[in-house]
């Protein structure tokens, strides 16, 4: 059984413009309740994406830090949130059939 870090957590799959995210909330016993959503990059966006997570008791953010488009989420996030950025090496999913949706819940999960 792996050790779990966090039982609530965010994975994020983040692009030009749209941010793909997974929040996987873990209980006692193991079980895990994934709750996905997605936001488009503009900031009242971004703010509303930021509200969501505290919503959900969301204090923990995983996401790659490939081109550019993490910086702003980063940069909005970093004074309320625990962000960690990876190398996309790290979270690399299986090969097969990827979609942004599988990304970030592989990402919250490896988190």
């Amino acid at each position: 059984m792996v050790k779990l870090k966090y039982s609530i957590c965010c994975g994020l799959d983040v692009h030009k413009n749209v941010i793909v995210a997974t929040i996987v909330i873990t209980n006692k016993d193991g079980i895990s309740e994934y709750k996905q959503k997605s936001f488009s990059t503009i900031n009242s966006d971004i703010q509303k994406f930021h509200c969501w997570l505290i919503e959900n008791n969301c204090y923990h953010v995983c996401m790659e830090s490939t081109g550019k488009y993490w910086i702003p989420i980063f940069n909005y996030l970093e004074n309320d949130i625990d962000v960690c950025l990876t190398h996309p090496k790290y979270v690399k999913a299986i090969k097969g059939k990827k979609t942004d949706k599988k990304d970030s819940k592989w990402i919250a999960d490896l988190y």
